[in-house]
């Protein structure tokens, strides 16, 4: 009778760490759907998505996609970079020079539209890893860009005023802007991403009106 009775208490005890194990693994999987903890690999769940969403997020930022990109596009903003910085800069010589009304209105709207969009291309180049300057140097006389000033023609324009500054500006800028918009053609041609290829679009259709609207300057000044 007493070893029967503990046969019964062995099976009691059995039965209860059977039960127990099996709520350890019942509990373990349900923390493990619910908190992306590591799997047998070393892997994780919700763990890894939120890994992606971090490394993806200068990409979303700005509005281009980290994997959608192509050298044309990166071309494009290295060099678009240094481009509207130059005319950024012959804009900033408008200050105390400029004479015509329109002239001053073509300034306001360089300024309002380029800085931002420098901006833009320099988060692109961040997302996709790749620095701001291309190879060989990109700089505003290190690189031969279509339409980029030379140093004298910089000299030029900052020692001009009133009339002979619109005249010269005009000049200078419809160059300026015939570059610009070459470059954005390429990339609307060869580029591949969406943001990139958008912003292409609006340098051609601006920056083409601008090209009309100081031709029309220069024949009345």
């Amino acid at each position: 009778m007493r070893a029967q009775n503990k046969n019964r208490t062995l099976i009691r005890r059995l039965t209860a760490t059977g039960a127990v194990a099996a709520a350890g693994l019942l509990l373990a999987a349900c923390g493990g759907g619910s908190d992306g903890g590591h799997d047998a690999s070393g892997g994780t769940g919700h763990g890894a998505t939120t890994s992606a969403s971090a490394s993806a997020s200068p990409g979303a930022s700005s509005g281009a996609s980290a994997g959608s990109f192509n050298d044309a596009d990166v071309m494009f903003a290295q060099m678009m970079i240094p481009h509207h910085e130059q005319a950024l800069e012959m804009a900033k010589l408008a200050d105390g020079r400029a004479e015509d009304p329109e002239i001053k209105k073509i300034v306001a709207a360089i300024e309002k539209a380029q800085d931002p969009e420098i901006q833009k291309m320099k988060s692109w180049l961040k997302a996709w890893g790749k620095p701001e300057e291309m190879a060989g140097g990109s700089g505003h006389s290190g690189h031969s860009m279509a339409g980029m000033m030379s140093d004298a023609d910089m000299k030029k324009l900052a020692a001009a005023k009133g009339k002979d500054f619109d005249r010269t500006f005009a000049e200078l800028m419809i160059a300026h802007h015939e570059g610009a918009v070459d470059m954005a053609k390429t990339e609307q041609k060869s580029g591949s991403d969406p943001e990139a290829k958008k912003v292409a679009d609006g340098v051609v259709r601006t920056q083409a009106a601008e090209i009309a609207q100081l031709k029309k300057i220069l024949d009345r000044l």
